[in-house]
């Protein structure tokens, strides 16, 4: 019964977590970001994306992607994931709501009535919104036998003694809620537990407050997974979700072994605790924790972002995601703001060379350890991107002269096509993950002839840097050659497959990889040389100009 009863908790809630997703859109994404400087706004942001998802968990794995992606800071971070320990305390007020009411009686209506939208639904918000009410009445459903598991408990002397050892050291009780929580990957499953636990007259107050501190350091933990294989960043944000919970913890465990903490629960609900009561108390503890550390951490974020970044110090070779030249301040002087997104361009092509460079390594030595460094890259050029542009546009809006706003169309499309080199770098990273899984094996005719190509596109690349950096017109036209070359590289490449397929020299799930490395190849040669065309386009129309 406990085994079913969880199984529908979880179901229901994924459920209604993806419905209320769905059902908010890009804006629930928007909403997130939305989180400026001002600490307050991103614990508002916070507390209030957990409250319409209901899950912490969910939140803090977007946030942590969100700074993955460079589009959340660090200390932004740490007060939107303040906020959703605050927000996921809702769920335990409504677990609560159990103890007045018959669960039964509205969550099995709401399973017909969410299954019912979800299969007549007509728009695509009336099937999520069905999903949303299915998932809380599967939810409740299950929270119904998993209380009358554990009513056999209650007659239990060894329960009854190990529960009543967790109320006298609480020690014990947030080992135990930490150990739960990492088990069941869910904080409101563990709160939801406890609740019941105490409902039906098993658990003590105080071992409840004890598992509820301990939860709170275990929903960690999905943090610290879903940071597993993301940037530097993202791993420091999951550690400072943690630190904040650890040592909230350590502090809280004064007032637990004083009495002080049950005492403060008490001034906020008078009266005596009853069967019927005490959920709402287990649900006023676990609010009072985040609170009251939310207000403490809050004017320490700046400490809280130290802590993180000595936890988690940058390797060598680490990729860094973010801009490394372009500041909001410099935005008055245009000349220096043009001068920086120049540089962050010729960085952003860097960036991109390497990328391709590991890939192509990667689809000819069959090495794996590059191709996630390289993804890595290819993030980071994505996300320059985005910066960039928006730098942009935030430039365009000053008081520009003439010549300063004839540079921004060509600075948009060199940062447009040096994110299609990062893609073509995609492209190849996926044709080398199918060479090495298939073991597909290339004739050294074809090695030889790929090394060749590269070797000019490798040409083309830095020189294009040379002209990012400089914009010496000069170059121009050794990009332009090199072009050339690489198209009759391609071509000549082509031939030379079909002679090999001909004379049966090649393997053909192999050639299909070989024509597909090829064709990316000579793709990126086209957008370094739109990127060449373009500078010469805008050197010669400024030239007129001044003269």
């Amino acid at each position: 019964m406990l085994m079913g009863g969880l199984g529908f908790f979880f179901f229901g809630m994924e459920l209604m977590t993806d419905g209320l997703k769905k059902v908010s859109g890009e804006k629930l994404k928007s909403f997130l970001h939305s989180a400026t400087k001002v600490p307050i706004m991103g614990v508002f942001v916070g507390a209030t994306v957990t409250c319409l998802i209901q899950s912490s968990s969910a939140t803090t794995v977007m946030v942590v992607g969100f700074v993955n992606a460079g589009l959340l800071s660090l200390s932004q971070a740490i007060t939107v994931i303040m906020g959703a320990n605050i927000g996921t305390t809702f769920t335990a007020w409504l677990v609560s709501s159990m103890s007045i009411f018959k669960v039964t009686s509205y969550s099995l209506p709401a399973i017909g009535i969410g299954f019912l939208l979800t299969k007549l639904g007509k728009t695509r918000k009336i099937k999520s919104a069905g999903q949303v009410i299915l998932g809380f009445g599967l939810l409740f459903t299950g929270l119904s036998f998993i209380k009358d598991a554990f009513i056999p408990l209650k007659n239990s002397s060894y329960i009854i003694n190990v529960f009543a050892a967790w109320g006298s050291r609480p020690i014990l009780g947030v080992l135990a809620g930490i150990i739960f929580t990492v088990l069941l990957q869910s904080s409101s499953a563990t709160i939801a537990i406890v609740q019941v636990l105490a409902f039906n007259g098993v658990l003590s107050f105080p071992a409840a407050i004890a598992i509820v501190l301990g939860d709170n350091i275990g929903t960690t933990i999905t943090a610290q997974l879903a940071a597993l294989n993301a940037n530097i960043a993202a791993k420091r944000t999951a550690m400072a979700h943690t630190v904040f919970n650890v040592l909230g913890t350590a502090y809280m465990m004064f007032f637990l072994y004083t009495g002080l903490y049950e005492k403060a629960v008490y001034l906020i609900i008078p009266g005596e605790i009853s069967s019927k009561s005490i959920m709402f108390y287990i649900a006023v503890a676990h609010s009072l924790f985040n609170v009251v550390n939310t207000i403490v951490f809050l004017p320490l974020v700046g400490w809280l972002e130290k802590i993180s970044v000595f936890l988690v110090p940058k390797k060598e070779g680490a990729v860094d995601i973010g801009t490394q030249y372009l500041e909001k301040h410099i935005l008055a002087t245009p000349v220096i703001a043009l001068d920086m997104i120049k540089k962050e361009t010729g960085y952003m092509l860097r960036l991109a060379a390497e990328s391709v460079s590991l890939a192509f390594e990667s689809f000819m030595k069959n090495e794996v350890s590059n191709i996630k460094k390289a993804a890595k890259l290819e993030d980071a050029v994505d996300n320059l991107q985005s910066e960039i542009t928006q730098y942009i546009v935030e430039l365009s809006g000053k008081d520009l002269s003439e010549d300063e706003n004839s540079q921004l169309p060509v600075l948009i499309h060199n940062v447009n096509d040096i994110e299609r080199i990062g893609d073509h770098s995609e492209n190849i990273i996926e044709l080398a993950e199918r060479k090495i899984e298939d073991k597909l094996p290339l004739t050294s005719a074809a090695m030889a002839e790929l090394n060749l190509m590269w070797a000019e596109l490798n040409s083309m690349i830095i020189e294009t840097g040379r002209l990012l950096a400089g914009s010496d017109i000069s170059g121009v036209k050794k990009i332009l050659v090199h072009e050339e070359r690489i198209n009759c590289f391609q071509n000549d490449l082509k031939k030379g497959h079909v002679e090999r397929l001909n004379r049966r020299e090649c393997n053909l799930k192999s050639g299909i990889l070989f024509l597909d490395l090829v064709d990316n190849l000579e793709k990126i040669g086209d957008h370094l040389s739109n990127i060449a065309q373009g500078i010469a386009g805008d050197m010669k129309w400024m030239g007129r100009k001044h003269k």
